[in-house]
Order: C-alpha cells, then structure tokens, then sequence
C-alpha cells in the first residue's frame, strides 16, 4: 500500500513555544513486544479453530483491526476466532515484554509537559492489563472500541488528540507498521517510526529512531534540532 503524504509535510513539534504537545504511541511494538503473546493466542486459535495459517501471516497485518486481519485472511467463524484470540491474550499477557528504555523515556515526556495517549487497534480487553503494566499515566487511550473508524483512518489519532485538547500541528506518532504511517499522514500529524518494532516504513520515507532513548531529542530546544531530522 502507497502512504499518502500530507498536503503540508510537518516536521516533530519542538518545545519551544506555549503550545501544549502530544506524544502519541501505538502499543505492540513501540510500548511492548507482545509477539510472544500475540504467538501463543495465535497457537490456540490454530487448534481449536483449524486455522493452518501461520503465525507471520498475522503478523504482517498487525496495525489493522482484528476483524479487519481475519477478512483479509479469509479466516471463517472470525467472531469465534476472535473470542479464543482475545481470551487467550489476555492470559498469555505476561508473556509481554518491556522494551529497554521505555519506562523512562515516558516519564521524561511527562515531566516535560507533555500530554500522552495511546492509539492502538488492540481491542480495550487486551490493551488495559498490558498498559497497567508500564506505570505511566497516559491521558487517553483509543482503541477500536471508541467512535470512529479504526487505522489506517486518521480517525482515532485526530479522537485521541481531541481529549487531550492539542493540535495536530503539536503532535507527534510514534508507530511501527504502514498502518501507523498512513494514519499519522492523513491526520496531518508528524509521524516517528519506531525502529526496534515490527514493521519497515514506507515512502514517503519517515523519520526513524532505532531506540526509545532516541525519542528524548525531541525534548531538546529547537535550536539543537536539525530542521527536518531528529539529528
């Protein structure tokens, strides 16, 4: 799928105005590395549903809503499936791992001000005990469950930042698949890849941070920034 670029490309938002700014974060693969998790509740939907599709051809598809995965994947008795998937996860959720810096680096950007929400395709039932596990106080939490149409719809970022009252122009995404990508591009919100999650971006090509640690630079002044690079 070709990522539509915004009309007017932004550059991440800089802390060095009034304005209040927003860090946005999808959840598998940026907050958390759920693949063992997501694995293991794969594994039982294969035996008690016949499912032979392997693992990986979920995977690629992750970003997108549940039923949305199972109609590409031609899956039958998709709301079964998803009960043994849901029900499966939410057992298996310790199974999620931190990744290293994470932690931190979200209580840096609370101290900095800055307003947090999670935008996430994982359905509520799944995504609480994983977020319970990070200590962190996100402002908002969006997940299919809410009004609006799911990603790669601009939907449930542009929702997510009406709760936490900013602009989209102060905003940043952090995400890891296509999905993420097109949606940051089509709520005109600047978008960060994630290079330690699951997926490779897309053209227009955006930028990429190798680690959690690297989200840090934005709290630098905007003088120490590059225009245009997190450099």
């Amino acid at each position: 799928m070709t990522v539509p670029a915004p009309e007017s490309p932004s550059a991440p938002p800089t802390p060095s105005d009034n304005t209040s700014h927003a860090l946005l974060l999808d959840l598998d693969g940026v907050l958390l590395d759920t693949r063992p998790v997501m694995r293991t509740a794969w594994r039982r939907v294969q035996e008690l549903h016949g499912v032979t599709l392997p693992f990986h051809a979920y995977e690629r598809h992750l970003g997108r809503e549940f039923g949305d995965i199972m109609q590409r994947l031609g899956v039958a008795d998709a709301e079964a499936v998803r009960r043994t998937y849901e029900a499966e996860s939410v057992g298996a959720a310790h199974l999620a791992q931190d990744f290293t810096g994470i932690v931190e680096m979200l209580h840096a950007f609370v101290a900095a001000g800055w307003r947090l929400g999670v935008v996430t395709s994982k359905h509520v039932d799944r995504a609480a005990p994983l977020l319970a596990r990070l200590g962190c106080p996100f402002a908002t939490v969006r997940t299919p469950a809410g009004a609006g149409r799911t990603k790669p719809a601009p939907d449930p970022l542009l929702l997510a930042l009406v709760d936490l009252e900013v602009d989209p122009a102060a905003a940043v995404y952090v995400g890891d698949m296509a999905v993420d990508q097109e949606s940051a591009a089509r709520a005109g919100v600047a978008y960060i890849h994630a290079g330690w999650g699951y997926g490779q971006p897309t053209a227009p090509e955006p930028e990429t941070v190798a680690s959690p640690k690297e989200l840090l630079r934005l709290l630098r002044p905007a003088e120490q920034l590059v225009e245009g690079s997190m450099v």
